[in-house]
């Protein structure tokens, strides 16, 4: 038999084959009341928080050796080695030297990656909603305590190991803790000893997520020694993530890995053929090796990506997947809820409708100060039943409070229950007869009902749902009459054209006693109560903002469709409203078209969700969709790009999504649009202005090999470049603002590669020129009686001030950004003069010259390496014209029709 022991010494049996009762008596706790504020923080400072023991990881030394482990850096050790044979140990240590710089960049970047994560973490911790000395709060999970007594809801993640105390219809997924794919019904039944963590249908088990109904449970375990604390010791290891952009670089280092070694070998077997001396043919291909190597590109990707996702966080979107970064930037479909995304979710009632007459309701917000009004005039609300019994309806048939803080009102649960609590109390009813059993709302039903010790059954839902179940309703002095279906459905219509939500509310006695809400009986139709969410004030121009960058925006929402329909014309959205019973007779080869011409839809289904995104996909679209509910995670997992609200969405939600809103307002989904779009940008800038220098630096010591002459350039002396010009001007694309025409793009075809046609073209015309400028430089200084030292230390300075003038060719890929790209990102103005400072250093300073064996050049010489940068420059730019898109080109842009992979 499993026991526990508490803290006196005493066994006692496990908390699953003991009752409730039992188990609170044994916590000190209270099945009603829960513990008391004073008593949960004092065992908060016995127990500690409830978190997982920090995950082991690798320590320092370690982290820093893994810096080493890279393809191109294992070339780079290879030619030290080599280099340093061949007696040139000033060189050996340079490259040697530039190898740790390098690592010690990496070691630095990934300590502040793992900061981020960690403040990524504690922003989507979760909270858990407790009851203390009677009154539901919502805390903190991590301030749990044995003997707390948690409320669970659909959506929720359990936050710690609980015994179940009571349950309405209460279901969870187990399977992340115990691979049982179902959702298991819970109850409040004790069970034996011999039961398996599987078949222990009273405790709910930390990390597993709540899929239906609702239930109290007392906290038996909190962090290391919950089941999940004592199996899952790393959870929460940050573990290196690779995306398909990273992906593609690690293949690219490989593949480029592979042409070097090649490339050097084949240089050095030509000299030798031709009859040079085999060590300086070693040095040649040594010197081609470290030219050709990027050795920057592996970190300039890490921190451009580590900085987008901070400037996303700061825009509240919260990247739990980084390939999402990737994903954002080839959106061409953002499908939204409407609730609490496009609107301010703050629901204030504004109109009852009950016995033929509209009541006003005036105040705002969640405070119960208002009144209510018939043609104008306060009612007595005693003087008018059919109202009464609508508000008394939708505070029975509710689970939020609403509770005073400072001169504020704040919402404990669902803003809509939230507002019928506030309606009713604006009329002074703060109390109903106590619940007996509840019926929690399922979008499948689309109503909740519960059952009162009065006998009464209230029921709240859509207004054609509630109808269906309706067989009479209140007339204007409080009697039955035959429900007149017609008339109540053209009320709700009108009321929805007006931008409200409506909700219908009913009552009725049970058929049978004791029949509960297993078979409703016909019901009365009390009434209407309509509210207002207003559009949030970002969301018109957020929706402008994508419709520019070729993004279509789609509303998906579960309320009627007038009311759909008149706050997507509030917010821009034109084109035709599409419902939930439209998509379900639509055939499914039709679909497509249908979806691609509607820019509304409602009364749709978390089922039907799924349905419109594959529809979608089917037109070739990338589909970035939005959801908060236990039931939208299929649809978030099937699209491209899974959303989740931050603040209303279930943990169910965000541990389906990829991207996490903090603010659940749609204009952060466009801004990480924006993001990710700068994001890619900055990427492909770096990679276009790097790569000629890699190649031309490649194509200068081939050259020089094939005619059988001096090396133009010598390894050292190509480390220095990649050492100053590389991380100096560098670094600056991570900080790059993005493009002001960005979200006047297209969205990029993820078919592309990562370099076009027309970029490729453009580096190899930078490689070219590089290869022409420093080949022929380097030859007709020499003419001139120039010393090596000299025409190569010329040679080191084609390339960096080329490398500076491309710079500035590389800040827009179809612009000129000379001036601007200084005024707008100070980083590249910085760099441009700290690279000059740099090179004059190596070109006069005598230790430099000894340590680099560079040498003092003349005007004269600078002033031809200061033509072949400006001509490089022009080159470029009149390239970017020619091959620019033409604003008629982009006004008429259309998706493609199919991405190939």
């Amino acid at each position: 038999m499993e026991i526990v022991t508490k803290p006196s010494g005493r066994e006692i049996l496990a908390p699953y084959q003991r009752t409730t009762a039992q188990v609170a008596a044994d916590l000190g706790g209270d099945v009603k009341a829960g513990l008391s504020v004073p008593e949960a923080a004092a065992r908060l400072e016995r127990s500690g928080p409830n978190t997982l023991p920090a995950p082991r990881r690798r320590g320092p030394v370690v982290r820093f050796l893994l810096q080493f482990h890279s393809p191109l850096i294992y070339v780079l050790l290879l030619s030290a080695v080599i280099t340093a044979v061949l007696g040139d140990h000033v060189d050996a240590a340079v490259i040697l030297g530039v190898v740790i710089a390098n690592a010690i960049v990496g070691f630095a970047q990934e300590a502040r990656a793992e900061k981020a994560l960690a403040a990524l973490v504690a922003m989507t911790q979760i909270s858990a909603t407790v009851i203390r000395d009677g009154t539901a709060r919502v805390i903190p999970s991590t301030d749990l305590v044995p003997g707390d007594l948690v409320v669970l809801e659909a959506g929720g993640k359990v936050p710690a190991d609980l015994r179940v105390a009571h349950s309405d219809d209460l279901q969870i997924d187990e399977s992340a803790l115990t691979g049982e794919s179902a959702p298991v019904s819970k109850d409040p039944e004790a069970v034996t000893a011999e039961a398996v963590l599987a078949d222990r249908h009273n405790m709910a088990y930390s990390g597993t997520l709540v899929t239906h109904g609702t239930g109290t449970a007392i906290v038996t375990a909190t962090g290391a020694a919950t089941e999940l604390g004592l199996i899952h010791h790393l959870v929460g290891q940050a573990t290196a993530v690779q995306t398909p952009l990273t992906r593609k670089i690690a293949r690219f280092s490989r593949l480029v890995t592979v042409a070097i070694l090649g490339l050097a070998a084949l240089t050095f077997l030509i000299g030798v053929l031709r009859g040079q001396p085999a060590a300086e043919m070693l040095t040649a291909a040594v010197a081609l090796a470290v030219g050709a190597i990027p050795e920057g590109l592996p970190a300039v990707v890490t921190i451009t990506l580590a900085f987008g996702v901070a400037r996303m966080v700061r825009r509240n979107a919260i990247i739990r997947r980084l390939p999402a970064v990737e994903t954002l930037g080839s959106t061409t479909v953002i499908c939204t809820d409407k609730t609490g995304t496009l609107t301010e979710n703050r629901m204030t009632v504004t109109t009852v409708a009950t016995g033929g007459h509209l009541y006003d309701v005036t105040g705002t917000g969640y405070a119960p100060h208002g009144r209510l009004l018939l043609a104008g005039h306060p009612v007595d609300v005693g003087a008018h039943p059919g109202l009464g019994a609508t508000l008394k309806a939708g505070l029975a048939c509710n689970d939020a409070h609403i509770v005073p803080e400072g001169n504020e009102w704040k919402l404990v649960g669902d803003p809509t229950e939230g507002a019928l609590v506030t309606s009713a109390a604006k009329a002074g009813i703060d109390s109903v007869p106590d619940r007996v059993e509840t019926l929690p709302f399922a979008s499948e039903r689309q109503y909740m009902a519960t059952l009162h010790q009065d006998g009464i059954v209230y029921v709240k839902g859509s207004v054609e749902r509630v109808l269906a179940l309706c067989d009479t309703q209140l007339d204007a002095g409080g009697a039955s009459q035959p429900l007149d279906h017609p008339a109540v459905t053209e009320l709700a219509e009108a009321l929805g054209r007006q931008g409200l939500r409506v909700l219908a509310f009913a009552s009725g006695e049970p058929a049978a006693p004791g029949a509960g809400l297993d078979a409703l009986p016909s019901l009365t139709l009390l009434g209407l109560q309509a509210m207002h969410d207003p559009p949030r004030p970002a969301a018109a121009d957020a929706v402008r903002a994508c419709r520019t960058a070729g993004i279509q925006v789609k509303m998906i929402t579960g309320d009627h469709a007038e009311t759909a329909a008149a706050i997507g014309a509030q917010i821009g959205l034109s084109g035709e409203v599409m419902t939930g019973p439209d998509i379900a007779a639509c055939p499914d080869e039709q679909l497509p078209d249908a979806v691609e011409r509607a820019a509304v839809f409602a009364r749709v289904s978390p089922e039907q969700k799924l349905r419109l995104v594959r529809a979608l996909q089917s037109r070739s679209h990338v589909i970035a969709m939005t959801g908060d509910g236990v039931n939208d995670a299929p649809a978030l997992k099937q699209a491209d790009i899974g959303v989740a609200m931050g603040q209303a969405g279930t943990e169910v939600a965000k541990e389906s999504a990829d991207m996490v809103l903090t603010d659940d307002d749609f204009a952060s989904i466009e801004a990480a649009v924006e993001e990710g779009r700068g994001v890619f940008d900055n990427l492909v800038k770096f990679i276009v202005w790097a790569l000629p220098a890699n190649i031309g630096l490649g194509l200068v010591l081939v050259a020089a090999i094939v005619i059988g002459g001096e090396l133009p350039i010598l390894p050292v002396q190509v480390l220095w470049l990649n050492m100053t010009a590389i991380l100096v001007l560098g670094l600056p694309f991570a900080l790059e603002p993005h493009d002001d025409d960005i979200m006047h793009r297209p969205p990029r075809d993820p078919a592309l590669p990562l370099i076009t046609r027309p970029l490729a073209a453009r580096i190899l015309l930078v490689s070219a020129i590089l290869l022409t400028g420093a080949f022929g430089l380097f030859h007709w200084e020499q003419n001139q009686g120039a010393s090596l030292a000299e025409a190569r230390t010329i040679v080191v300075n084609v390339f960096a001030m080329t490398l500076l003038t491309y710079l500035f060719n590389c800040l827009s890929m179809h612009r000129p950004m000379l001036l601007r790209g200084i005024r707008r990102n100070p980083w590249v103005g910085a760099g441009a003069l700290a690279l000059i400072a740099i090179q004059l250093l190596y070109t006069y300073a005598p230790f430099m010259n000894d340590l680099f064996r560079s040498a003092p050049i003349n005007a004269g010489a600078w002033a031809r390496v200061t033509a072949v940068a400006v001509l490089a420059y022009a080159l470029v730019e009149l390239a970017k014209r020619l091959t620019r898109p033409s604003p008629h080109e982009r006004k008429n842009y259309q998706p493609p029709s199919a991405f190939t992979l």
